[in-house]
């Protein structure tokens, strides 16, 4: 019934279960919101084990807004809406403090919700290790530096598997765009970056935000992630910058919305539809939309099902993911479509392309502080 969190730290604690702000039957929920805010612990008990749902934001911010609660353990559990599988991918579990985590399915977890006063002992065996991984950033010689266009995709996979679409292809596609780039002068400074770690909770990118100055965070006037842009079973989905779709999260950050339609535009070009995609925390663009810096990008899809809609824009086949391969061994080189590498290697290259030359339309944003917290990594 219970799943460790990987990477959870040890710990065996017994305390009375309460839950944050959860949504259940007969409540529908598409997506939970769980813990996303400081607020939602308002009234939780400090030593209690904080029940939390799975849904909208990142992991690593429910667990930091339960930490800071005072939670002496933590069950995030599954939403329960239709579709919605038990299984927890592997790229959720940093953690920056010695609260033992497990997962549980919606069962459990309802169960847990509807008996009051409940009391359960959370024992997690684990062992923890500091470990060092880097970044790599480059970044133009020319361009104004008050001025930066910035362009990421993370360079690490899954031990279960090579990594081939999720991340090679967003990887390559950002390379080969630096690589070009570097032959003409630019307007702004365009700045590329390598993310480290981000399969276990977007630490790379994560840790480059938060070390930057105001003044530096307020500098950078885009964001541009490619996560996985070469999907078997494709669908072009561009983050929801302006919440067009009206689902799941909210808006990004002002500016987020120009990024949406600049990329819709090259997709209009060559007559291709484009489908919105929520801003869920699940990869890179989550600490830059964190302090306010716009942001935008392409995903193809992972672990998620295609629609007959998407199938009837995109081809390929419906009620199948769109990455079968997604964390797993046979996410080879195999498991690309090149059709959709094509297309969106030209997308990432032309988006850059006119942010490096343009950013009328970008508003100059105020890039919010966040509070400096001392970093675990799973060895």
């Amino acid at each position: 019934d219970f799943f460790t969190f990987q990477p959870s730290p040890p710990g065996d604690v017994t305390a009375q279960v309460q839950g944050v702000d959860l949504t259940l039957p007969p409540t529908p929920t598409p997506t939970s919101t769980s813990g996303c805010e400081a607020a939602d612990f308002n009234g939780f008990v400090a030593g209690r084990i904080a029940l939390i749902q799975r849904g909208t934001c990142a992991f690593a911010q429910k667990i930091r807004n339960a930490g800071r609660a005072g939670a002496s353990g933590i069950i995030v559990f599954n939403e329960g809406q239709p579709g919605r599988t038990d299984a927890f991918p592997l790229d959720i579990g940093e953690w920056r403090g010695g609260v033992p985590m497990v997962f549980a399915d919606f069962a459990v977890g309802n169960e847990l919700a509807s008996t009051p006063g409940a009391t359960v002992r959370l024992k997690v065996d684990a062992t923890l290790t500091l470990g060092k991984s880097d970044n790599v950033i480059a970044e133009t010689r020319g361009g104004d530096p008050r001025n930066v266009v910035m362009v990421g995709a993370h360079l690490d996979s899954v031990e279960a598997g090579p990594g081939i679409n999720d991340n090679g292809s967003g990887s390559a596609a950002i390379l080969e765009t630096a690589l070009q780039l570097a032959h003409f002068p630019v307007k702004n400074k365009v700045r590329f970056a390598f993310w480290t770690s981000e399969e276990i909770g977007l630490l790379g990118s994560d840790q480059y935000v938060e070390r930057l100055s105001a003044a530096e965070r307020k500098r950078i006037r885009v964001y541009l992630n490619f996560d996985m842009v070469a999907s078997p079973n494709y669908a072009f989905k561009l983050y929801d910058g302006d919440d067009s779709d009206a689902t799941g999260s909210p808006a990004g950050p002002p500016g987020s919305a120009h990024i949406e339609k600049q990329l819709d535009k090259f997709f209009k070009s060559r007559n291709l539809a484009t489908v919105g995609t929520d801003f869920d925390g699940r990869s890179d663009y989550g600490p830059f939309i964190a302090v306010g810096i716009p942001s935008g990008g392409i995903f193809t899809g992972a672990e998620g099902i295609k629609t007959p809609a998407e199938a009837a824009l995109f081809g390929g086949q419906a009620g199948v993911a769109y990455d079968v391969c997604y964390h797993l061994a046979c996410d080879t080189i195999s498991n690309i479509n090149m059709t959709a590498l094509d297309v969106d290697a030209d997308a990432i290259a032309d988006s850059t392309a006119r942010y490096a030359f343009n950013l009328n339309g970008i508003p100059q944003h105020s890039a919010a502080a966040v509070a400096p917290v001392a970093v675990t990594t799973a060895g």
